[in-house]
């Protein structure tokens, strides 16, 4: 029997940054403090950023989802201009050189997973962004120069969650878009939420725990997970897993979204596919694969966290599993004013990573 590896899919929910059930309008309080900010930063400083500023929503929604209709409401509202429909770093670099003004920011909304890097593609309808996709993709010189209208005074804010936690990835990054100039690279290693309850733009800290899609072992068992998981963390792990959404300022909350992986295998014959009917039969066949668990190594989700079910088609063996992952948010609170978020100032190095 010979046996080949011919698939590897890890096709992960990029929006896991989205906050679900957005609240659609902000409370009328929240709304007369989020103006006054608004006005105040583009009252002293629009002579500087008019046409120096340029946004990207790198991304659109899907079904109920509004993160990047509340992202460009956002900036919008910060009379800065907005780019929408380019959705490859190609793209967007092209759209770039092609502007005369000087620039001093550059805002880049796009979905971001903790495991699996960006919903933003190298280039138009090519992969998403990981640190070996984009790593090929300087290889091969798959997009233009960096435009010659920024220098190292310039700022790539990337509002993509948990990508500050990624300093190779914004390194590679910072190199695309550099040329005899070097510019910032920010990003933040938390939660990007626009649009929330209380806020139009907000930073929250993640925690995390996994289980077999479909097989919770209910909130208790979960909460007392995340107290393991996390025992200098005093947050009511059980209330934050049953609460969806923001329900007063600074309160943790929880969404859920589902981490899929598949693999195909290929047997010279049907006679030789194993029968891998019970679930520990599955796990066991995985962890003899080098290849499958060196993937699940760097993926970081316990393998018993996974839901494993297998398919056969022909002489073609195929290992789907899924994980549920529940998701704490935790708002990053003002420590001068208890009652309000902190406002997510970029050059602020507590909340984001600037290269």
């Amino acid at each position: 029997m010979k046996q080949f590896i011919i698939l590897l899919l890890i096709s992960l929910f990029l929006g896991s940054c989205e906050k679900i059930n957005i609240a659609s309008s902000l409370q009328k309080g929240s709304i007369i403090a989020m103006t006054d900010v608004l006005h105040e930063y583009t009252e002293e400083t629009d002579a500087v950023l008019k046409g120096s500023t340029i946004v990207f929503i790198a991304g659109f929604d899907e079904g109920d989802s509004a993160y990047y209709a509340q992202a460009s409401s956002y900036f919008k509202n910060k009379n800065l201009k907005v780019v929408e429909g380019l959705y490859s770093l190609e793209e967007i670099i092209a759209w770039l050189n092609a502007y005369e003004n000087k620039l001093t920011e550059i805002h880049i909304v796009s979905h971001s997973n903790p495991w699996r890097g960006m919903a933003l593609q190298t280039k138009q309808e090519g992969p998403r962004i990981t640190q070996e996709t984009l790593q090929q993709a300087l290889a091969e010189r798959q997009w233009p120069k960096a435009p010659e209208n920024m220098d190292e005074n310039t700022h790539i804010i990337f509002h993509s969650c948990g990508l500050g936690n990624n300093t190779p990835l914004l390194s590679l990054l910072q190199k695309v878009f550099s040329n005899s100039k070097t510019p910032q690279v920010l990003a933040s290693p938390y939660f990007n939420v626009f649009g929330g309850k209380y806020a139009a733009h907000y930073i929250a800290r993640p925690y995390y725990v996994f289980y077999p899609t479909a097989h919770s072992p209910g909130p208790l068992a979960l909460a007392q997970e995340m107290r393991t998981s996390y025992p200098n963390k005093k947050i009511d792990w059980f209330t934050a897993l049953k609460t969806r959404e923001e329900t007063t300022i600074g309160t943790p909350y929880s969404y859920r979204f589902n981490i899929p992986v598949t693999w195909q295998f290929e047997f010279e014959t049907v006679s030789d596919i194993p029968s891998l009917e019970a679930k520990n039969d599955i796990k066991a066949f995985i962890q003899e694969d080098p290849a499958i668990m060196e993937a699940m190594a760097a993926l970081e989700i316990p393998i018993d966290t996974f839901r494993w079910q297998t398919k056969v088609r022909g002489n073609i063996l195929t290992i789907h599993g899924k994980t549920t992952v529940l998701s704490v948010l935790e708002p990053v609170m003002n420590e001068q004013d208890s009652g309000a978020y902190l406002f997510p100032e970029v050059t602020n190095r507590a909340i984001y990573t600037i290269l």
